[in-house]
Parts: structure tokens; C-alpha cells; sequence
């Protein structure tokens, strides 16, 4: 699966669990690990889990290899590494103190 398949395939398994505030940010230009990060928030630790669970689930389900997920026992930041794309699931607290679509947007100094 190309990259921006990928991206679209992650956006579809959030939305299928309601994830709110989706955002998807291309850092291929920021980036080696990745090209596309993908950002949204629960309304709890357990509908965080819930999204991240899903997207490990259909990801086995396709076949796609998965390089970790990181955060699934405190569920206030769940991360899901799908290589060409890596997963945030945030509680909304933790997404307004690390403001990650902020920090990738910003043009290096």
C-alpha cells in the first residue's frame, strides 16, 4: 500500500470509531521516519484505546506490518506506527499540552 493509500485507509478506521478532530499532516519534507502524521482525539482514555485498537485490528485484517504502538496501558496518548504513517489518538488535554500539529507546522529556524 503506497503512502497516501495508507493515509486515507487510517483516516476511514478512526472515522469508523467517531474519532474527533482528524488531522493529517504531510512530513515528508520534516521527515525521515515518516510522510504523513495523523492526529485526533477521544472524549476518554477508553474510546482513545478504542480508536487505536481499531486501526491495529484493520491494519492485521489488510495485512500491513506494524512497528509499534506505544501508550495503550495510560490511554491518554495511544501511538499507532504504520511506517509511511504514524497514528496519534490524544485525550483532548493531552492534544492541547503537546500541540503536535502545531510543532510539525512550524518552518524550521
Amino acid at each position: 500500500m503506497q503512502s497516501a493509500e495508507l493515509k486515507q485507509f487510517v483516516v476511514d478506521k478512526v472515522e469508523d470509531l467517531k474519532a474527533k478532530d482528524i488531522v493529517v499532516l504531510e512530513v515528508t519534507d520534516k521527515s525521515n521516519v515518516t510522510d504523513y502524521m495523523v492526529v485526533c482525539s477521544g472524549t476518554s482514555k477508553t474510546h482513545v484505546k478504542a480508536i487505536a485498537e481499531n486501526v491495529v485490528l484493520e491494519a492485521k485484517r489488510a495485512d500491513l506490518h506494524i512497528h509499534g504502538v506505544e501508550g495503550r496501558d495510560s490511554s491518554e496518548w495511544v501511538l499507532v506506527d504504520l511506517g509511511d504513517v504514524i497514528v496519534h489518538v490524544m485525550q483532548d488535554k493531552t492534544r492541547d499540552f503537546y500541540q503536535l500539529e502545531k510543532l510539525w507546522s512550524e518552518k524550521p529556524a
